[in-house]
């Protein structure tokens, strides 16, 4: 018996050091204690209109992930916005989706696409984006978070021809990163924002994700306006909760979160 005891002790203690050693806890620069990205999707005008001034007032910075469906007026707003800090990300030149999210615009079915003409798309709108802002390493957003063309999942071909360097997919609301050792740096998840939320319901996902130390990304669209809309006065809730808790919680941009990540001391 006191051998069994003795065993189960052991493995007890080998098992608590193996999960401690697994979850390596990322020490967070400035001694803060959890991070937070902020991130848009689809290049919309609300985004240009709303988002931005408010981050811009809080002195805090996002990442935009664009689609080539911007005007020329546009892209120089764009790049106004990346002069400030903020990221120019890549979502996709024409944003291919499943037909059950398109139903009426045939020639933007991810079915129809295959793996090649993808990663040629995405491609060509790290050109049109480094047009806007003159830089060559992006990352990622999948549209509508589906990773597969032609029922095939593109991931690894994206990985593999090194135009991107880390990638956004979903989640939900429970999405908090706490575990780095397994992240997929090509299927970071993230919380789809849904309609209308309360400026209480974001604060709660923030301040969860600083209970537990770890990263919480966020996913908008529309703010005060477009669609899949996040009202002006919550996202700006969001964000006067964020900079009233600067001394604990770094926000920084999608890649500077992650090239930090992938190369941090743990605790």
């Amino acid at each position: 018996m006191k051998w069994i005891r003795q065993s189960l002790l052991a493995l007890l203690a080998a098992t608590t050091s193996l999960t401690a050693h697994a979850q390596q806890p990322v020490k967070w620069p400035g001694g803060k204690k959890a991070a937070i990205v902020l991130t848009y999707d689809d290049a919309l005008a609300s985004q240009l209109n709303v988002a931005i001034p408010q981050l811009r007032k809080y002195e805090l910075t996002g990442t935009f992930f664009l689609t080539g469906n911007i005007t020329e007026d546009q892209m120089l707003q764009w790049r106004k916005a990346a002069n400030d800090g903020m990221e120019l990300a890549n979502h996709s030149l024409y944003h291919p989706c499943s037909e059950r999210v398109y139903p009426n615009a045939r020639q933007y079915y991810s079915e129809n696409y295959d793996v090649s003409t993808m990663i040629k798309e995405v491609g060509m709108m790290n050109k049109l984006l480094f047009g806007i802002d003159g830089k060559r390493q992006r990352t990622y957003a999948f549209p509508c978070s589906e990773s597969l063309v032609g029922g095939v999942d593109y991931t690894p071909a994206l990985q593999q021809s090194g135009l991107i360097k880390y990638a956004r997919s979903g989640g939900d609301s429970t999405a908090i990163i706490t575990r780095f050792d397994t992240l997929q740096l090509y299927k970071i998840p993230s919380w789809p924002v849904n309609y209308q939320p309360t400026g209480e319901k974001l604060i709660d996902f923030a301040s969860r994700t600083l209970q537990e130390n770890g990263l919480g990304i966020f996913m908008f669209h529309g703010v005060g306006g477009d669609y899949i809309t996040t009202s002006g006065e919550a996202h700006e809730q969001l964000l006067a909760w964020l900079a009233a808790h600067r001394q604990d919680v770094w926000v920084a941009t999608f890649q500077e979160v992650m090239d930090y990540v992938t190369h941090a001391p743990k605790k």
